[in-house]
């Protein structure tokens, strides 16, 4: 039986510990803030997490009762992309659950089980590209929303479980006004008023392919900004053409609140927008982007407080003979000459904060230029080191694009990239990520309760696949926030920062990041095995904070708001 621990953080002296202001410098000593903001009392629970079964030193992969598949014998665009995968708890049984979209069947849900084990489930929506879990009804319940090819979303309402029952039921039901065609979304409160809210946006070349005439005179294409107001969704058009495969909500100018930043395929450029008076500002925040987005997250991948902004693109790793005699015809059908001022690079781009603010790309000094057809690319800390470290899955099947290679696939290695402790990264062959199977949507939980991240891939022609973490490194804490009193209910945009001996680390929560893929609302923070564990602050999505001195390693903790 777990053994919980429960202590009541209040503003006052306590037998738990003292409640502590957090520092205010902007740095990783403590979470910055735009203006002061009052400390807000919680409560927390704590369940020990399992020891480790097995410690290989390496990750070790197992197979998915899930493929995603297309209709027809030869995969062509844009059936190429995939889909993606999502990670959270769907039953509220404390154990975390997968749904894997497919672009020809039905999406698979995998119930956990407990020891890795699952039980599969399908659910009724098909042609499916993206998915998210988020509990977008605010009733406690994560929900499922689908992004499908040439269409919109559908939302799919978790209704909680029946008496003796072993899983959730979802029910299909509509969002009020949200009906634009989607391809990527993501997920947060964004105005501040405790609902989440809802940004799409659309793949016009999929779009025009599919849709032809109805595309060509219709107005459902761009960006959309769908802000949640009581039954309904109030709708804004941010940007009439898009060609979008990622979107994320990074803080780009240390205001404290989130932007809206559009990842675009196809040399089109990214957009962002910043919040402003009137609404949304649009803004050019870097001086280099990626030619063709395919992924967006976000990180501190130096521990200084501040986060760095990683893209993914298109750039073969290796320049043997052989990676080239596959590369070649693509590259030489993609060449393109940029105007004068635009800031596309054909490559990943890892954006750092510099001096005044200012944004610059370090992806080539810091090494994470170059990993193949690169789709979904995110940060974890994989080896409980306390630094986050970079997975990116990668590979292409398309017709078109590679007929003179075999059942036109372009075969890559994922790619893994260990922090070295300075924000700068090495290729991790030892972990044995380097699956060929061409991944496509790729999240990462600790699906096995014993402090360290687990990764799951949806390939594409391939059955998914989850890669069971045996490094056993250092140690883990994991948070789950609950805000009963806000339709927020699991904190979505809350930053955390754990305060240790060897170091103070940053996360966030959110709903979404990677290509077309779903992050759990449950943070992982891993750190070395001799660090002591000296506060978690807590900054909630409101601007409040709460701060918790009474911590223990390899335990998860549920930090509840009380107000």
């Amino acid at each position: 039986m777990d053994r919980r621990l429960v202590c009541m953080v209040i503003l006052l002296l306590v037998s738990c510990g003292q409640l502590k202001e957090p520092a205010r410098s902007g740095g990783a000593a403590g979470l910055s803030a735009s203006s002061p903001a009052r400390l807000t009392a919680v409560t927390t629970t704590e369940t020990r997490l399992l020891r480790q079964a097995s410690c290989t030193g390496s990750f070790v992969a197992h197979t998915l009762d899930h493929t995603t598949t297309v209709h027809g014998d030869a995969i062509r665009l844009f059936n190429s992309n995939g889909a993606g995968v999502a990670i959270n708890d769907l039953d509220n049984d404390g154990w975390l659950d997968l749904v894997f979209a497919d672009l020809k069947g039905e999406a698979t849900i995998l119930w956990n089980q407990g020891s890795l084990a699952f039980r599969r489930d399908t659910l009724d929506a098909r042609h499916t590209r993206a998915v998210n879990i988020v509990d977008v009804d605010g009733d406690g319940w994560q929900d499922l929303v689908f992004t499908h090819r040439a269409a919109g979303i559908t939302y799919w309402r978790n209704a909680g479980t029946d008496a003796g029952s072993r899983a959730a039921r979802f029910v299909r039901t509509r969002l009020r006004d949200v009906s634009q065609p989607a391809y990527a979304m993501n997920w947060a409160d964004l105005n501040g008023d405790g609902s989440l809210d809802l940004v799409t946006g659309a793949y016009d070349v999929e779009l025009a392919k599919e849709l032809r005439d109805s595309f060509m005179f219709g107005d459902g294409a761009g960006v959309f900004y769908y802000e949640q107001q009581a039954d309904r969704f109030v709708r804004q058009r941010l940007a009439q053409e898009s060609q979008t495969l990622a979107i994320g909500f990074p803080d780009l100018n240390q205001d404290g609140r989130a932007a809206l930043l559009i990842g675009n395929d196809f040399g089109t450029r990214d957009q962002a927008w910043l919040h402003a008076a009137s609404g949304w500002d649009s803004a050019e925040s870097f001086a280099a982007t990626a030619h063709s987005t395919m992924s967006f997250d976000h990180g501190d991948i130096d521990n200084d407080g501040v986060a760095e902004l990683f893209a993914t693109d298109m750039k073969p790793f290796d320049i043997d003979t052989q990676t080239l005699a596959a590369w070649l015809p693509i590259m030489a059908s993609m060449a393109t000459t940029h105007e004068q001022g635009d800031p596309q690079v054909m490559e990943n781009v890892l954006q750092v904060r510099g001096a005044h603010g200012r944004w610059k790309n370090e992806a080539y000094t810091r090494g994470v230029d170059a990993t193949g057809w690169s789709w979904s690319g995110k940060f974890g800390d994989l080896d409980n080191d306390g630094f986050l470290d970079l997975y990116v899955v990668n590979g292409m099947i398309a017709k078109e694009l590679f007929a003179h290679l075999p059942n036109d696939e372009l075969i890559e290695a994922n790619q893994a990239l260990q922090n070295d402790g300075t924000g700068h990264f090495e290729v991790a062959s030892h972990w044995g990520l380097g699956s060929t199977a061409s991944g496509r949507g790729m999240s990462m939980a600790d699906l096995d309760h014993d402090g360290d991240l687990d990764i799951v891939v949806n390939n594409l022609r391939a059955p998914a696949q989850l890669f069971e973490n045996q490094v056993c490194g250092g140690a883990g804490f994991e948070v789950e926030l609950r805000w009963p009193q806000s339709k927020n209910r699991f904190g979505i945009g809350a930053q955390l920062v754990l305060h240790t001996t060897a170091g103070s680390y940053t996360r966030d929560v959110r709903v979404a990041s990677g290509y077309l893929s779903g992050d759990p609302a449950r943070i992982h923070i891993g750190f070395p095995a001799d660090a002591g564990l000296q506060r978690l602050d807590v900054r909630w999505p409101d601007g409040e904070l709460s701060s918790i001195d009474t911590l223990h390693a390899q335990t998860l903790m549920t930090v509840t708001r009380a107000r």
